[in-house]
C-alpha cells in the first residue's frame, strides 16, 4: 500500500501546485498569508471531520509532542507561498522537491539502512534530473519572462528569488526527516493523530494570520479565491494519503512524494500551454524511470 498511498500523494500535490501557480497573483498585497489562510481553514475543516468520523481523540500534548514537525512543514509552505511572488513555480518547485531525495539519504545516513542497489540508481536519477530542470529554467531566455527582467534589475529580488526556494528545500526536507522519525524509524505517533494534529495547528496558523490582515485593514474575497480554494482541497488530499505513505516505508516514499514537480510541469504544459523544451521531456523521462524503479522496488 505504501507506494499506492505515496502514487496518490504524488498526483493530489502536483495538481495542488497548478492550482497554486494558477492562484498567485504577484500584484495582490500578502498573497502568500491569503493562500496559507486557505490551506489551513480547509485542514482544519478536514481534521475536524476526520475526528469525528474515525472517532479520534487528541490532547494537546499530542499536538506538542508533533509540534517540530508542524512548524518545518508550515514555514516551509508559507517560504514557498512567497517564493512564488518572486519566481515562478515552474522554476521554484524543482529547486524545492529537491528536499524528498536529500531526506531519503539522511534517513539512509542516521538510521544505517540498506536498500537494494536500484533504489540507490533511482535516487540519483531523481536528483539529477530535478536538478537539472532548474538549471535549465535559469537559462531561459529572459524576455519570454517578464518577471525575471525585473530580477535583473532589482538585486534584493533577485536574491529573495533564489534563497526562498532553498530555505523551503531546508524546512521541507527537515520536516520530512522528522515524520521518517515520527512515524516509521520510532513510531512516535500514529499516523492519524499525525494528520490531525499537523491540519489543526496550520488551522492556528491561518487564524493568527486572519487577525493580522484585519489589523492590516486587509480583507478577503473568497468569490474570486476558487484557485486558492482548490489548491487548498488538493493539498489537504495529498497530506491525508502522505502521512500513511512516510508511516510505510519513509526512505523510499520520501523520494517518491517529493518528486511531484514533475507531475506539476506536466500539467502546466497541458493545461497552462506552457513551454518544455526537448531537454526537459528528457529530464521528466529520467525521472520518471527513477519513480518507476522505486514504485517496483516497493511493492
Amino acid at each position: 500500500m505504501t507506494t499506492l498511498y505515496s502514487l496518490l500523494t504524488f498526483a493530489f500535490w502536483g495538481i495542488a501546485d497548478l492550482f497554486y501557480k494558477k492562484g498567485n497573483i504577484k500584484e495582490e498585497k500578502y498573497n502568500d498569508i491569503k493562500t496559507g489562510i486557505f490551506v489551513g481553514i480547509v485542514m482544519g475543516i478536514h481534521a475536524l471531520i476526520y475526528m469525528i468520523v474515525n472517532s479520534v481523540n487528541i490532547d494537546f500534548i499530542e499536538i506538542l509532542k508533533y509540534l517540530p514537525v508542524s512548524l518545518c512543514y508550515i514555514i516551509s509552505m508559507i517560504i514557498g507561498y512567497k517564493g512564488l511572488k518572486y519566481i515562478e513555480l515552474s522554476i521554484a518547485s524543482p529547486v524545492q522537491n529537491t528536499s524528498g531525495v536529500i531526506t531519503s539519504i539522511l534517513l539512509l545516513i542516521f538510521f544505517k539502512e540498506l536498500l537494494p542497489w536500484p533504489a540507490y540508481i533511482a535516487f540519483v536519477l531523481i536528483f539529477v534530473a530535478i536538478f537539472y530542470i532548474c538549471m535549465l529554467e535559469r537559462k531561459e531566455d529572459k524576455e519570454e519572462r517578464k518577471f525575471e527582467v525585473e530580477l535583473v534589475k532589482n538585486k534584493k529580488v533577485k536574491i529573495l528569488a533564489i534563497v526562498l526556494p532553498i530555505l523551503y528545500c531546508v524546512f521541507d526536507g527537515l520536516g520530512t526527516f522528522l515524520d521518517g522519525v515520527y512515524l516509521d524509524k520510532l513510531e512516535l505517533i500514529s499516523e492519524d493523530n499525525a494528520l490531525i494534529c499537523y491540519e489543526f495547528t496550520f488551522l492556528l496558523f491561518a487564524l493568527f494570520a486572519l487577525l493580522f490582515l484585519w489589523h492590516k485593514k486587509e480583507r478577503i474575497k473568497f468569490s474570486n479565491q476558487k484557485e486558492k480554494i482548490g489548491a487548498a482541497i488538493f493539498e489537504t488530499a495529498g497530506q491525508f494519503f502522505y502521512v500513511f505513505a512516510m508511516a510505510e516505508n519513509s526512505t523510499i516514499s520520501a523520494s517518491i512524494v517529493g518528486s511531484y514537480c514533475i507531475l506539476s510541469m506536466i500539467l502546466s504544459r497541458i493545461f497552462l500551454k506552457e513551454k518544455l523544451s526537448l531537454k526537459k521531456y528528457i529530464a521528466i523521462g529520467i525521472a520518471i524511470v527513477g519513480l518507476i524503479i522505486l514504485c517496483v522496488l516497493d511493492v
